[in-house]
């Protein structure tokens, strides 16, 4: 079986500007790669997303490696030093949106996949989940595909998502767990009218502003175990009332909290409920609340499947990582009801930026840390 080269991979998926939801192409690379290392593929279409499972061997254990071929739109293109989608490599970086989050990382497990298999280091099975959709709304992607795995009864026992999960220097962070997220909508009606006769009007404006004091200041809690306080943030504050002399009709706000296990989603929509009914009493106009629930709160907690991830990662970069539960979501929080599952990739510095780059070395790090992992998880579970 000859050598995959991780960073010709990576620029061939770099040159597909798979923008969420479009894949131009570049789920069938992943798929011809794959099918090239004796990969059994199966793409799961959801709506208009691209997705792909695929699976070297039936035995157990099986390790996944998940990630996404969708990248962001590129902003303002004459920002560039080099053309978004050109993948040019420059004084050892290669430029190109996707070179960090995350067409490298799948390059690089493929290539280690590629030498775990020729090794025979494969006792169980390798498996691939990769989406077009975690960019976006996520609705159609992993979220479907890990319903429809599960529905099937198909086993994953533990999951590597390829997310740039390096802070400062390559190999310092892995994550083991993210914190939840929530969005928002409130939507308060009233009565519009003129200001010099506010009894015939009912001004949405104060009871808005009484609810997301409320809320905002509520402590949700002093932090978690391995994990940062909860956050409440006010995203967005709209009336649009062009006239001084008008009480408008409606006022409208966005709100995120992102909180850790100590809470859930819908637990925290409900107090969202409550404190808008508080807000209500004695206002003649109605308040909506429209809660959108982007993902729970998930911790993987350290013990022998973190160890061998870790080890990897030393083996390569020659300190062990910080387990680390910062940052945003990730299609983890879907994964996460299959099995359990951790983050590890580039250093995330110039991801959606403009730029986007990744050292050559760095990528080539990866595989060989992924290719530790995979060689150390059969020795430790298969």
């Amino acid at each position: 079986m000859p050598q995959l080269d991780p960073i010709a991979l990576t620029q061939d998926l770099i040159r597909r500007p798979s923008v969420t939801p479009a894949d131009e192409g570049a789920m069938d690379i992943v798929q011809r790669t794959l099918e090239g290392l004796g990969f059994a593929c199966r793409r799961m279409k959801f709506g208009e997303i691209e997705n792909l499972y695929a699976r070297y061997g039936t035995a157990s254990p099986n390790l996944c490696f998940a990630g996404h071929t969708d990248v962001v739109p590129v902003g303002d293109a004459a920002a560039w030093s080099r053309e978004a989608f050109a993948a040019d490599i420059v004084d050892g970086m290669l430029i190109g949106r996707g070179s960090v989050d995350m067409k490298s990382a799948v390059a690089a497990f493929a290539a280690a996949a590629a030498q775990a298999i020729e090794a025979g280091q494969v006792t169980g099975s390798l498996s691939f989940l990769i989406t077009g959709d975690e960019e976006g709304v996520a609705t159609h992607g992993t979220k479907m595909v890990v319903e429809a795995l599960a529905a099937e009864g198909e086993v994953i026992d533990h999951c590597v998502v390829g997310e740039p999960s390096s802070a400062e220097t390559f190999g310092d962070m892995i994550k083991i767990g993210r914190r939840g997220s929530i969005n928002t909508w409130i939507t308060v009606d009233g009565r519009q009218g003129h200001v010099a006769y506010p009894h015939r009007a009912a001004n949405p404006i104060p009871v808005l502003i009484d609810l997301l004091a409320r809320l905002q200041n509520h402590v949700l809690d002093e932090g978690y175990t391995g994990f940062q306080p909860s956050n409440l943030e006010v995203t967005t504050v709209d009336v649009g009332n062009g006239a001084t002399n008008v009480i408008p009709a409606q006022a409208k706000a966005r709100l995120n909290i992102r909180f850790n296990p100590a809470h859930k989603g819908a637990e925290l929509a409900a107090w969202i409920e409550a404190e808008a009914a508080k807000s209500r009493e004695g206002f003649a106009g109605a308040i909506t609340v429209e809660p959108v629930i982007s993902g729970e709160a998930f911790l993987t907690e350290p013990g022998a499947f973190t160890d061998v991830v870790a080890a990897a990662v030393q083996d390569v970069a020659g300190a062990a990582p910080e387990l680390s539960t910062t940052g945003g979501t990730s299609d983890a929080r879907f994964i996460r009801a299959l099995c359990p599952v951790v983050e590890l990739g580039l250093v995330g510095k110039t991801m959606h930026a403009v730029d986007e780059r990744a050292p050559v070395q760095e990528i080539h790090d990866l595989q060989k840390v992924y290719e530790r992992l995979i060689e150390r998880y059969f020795a430790a579970f298969g």
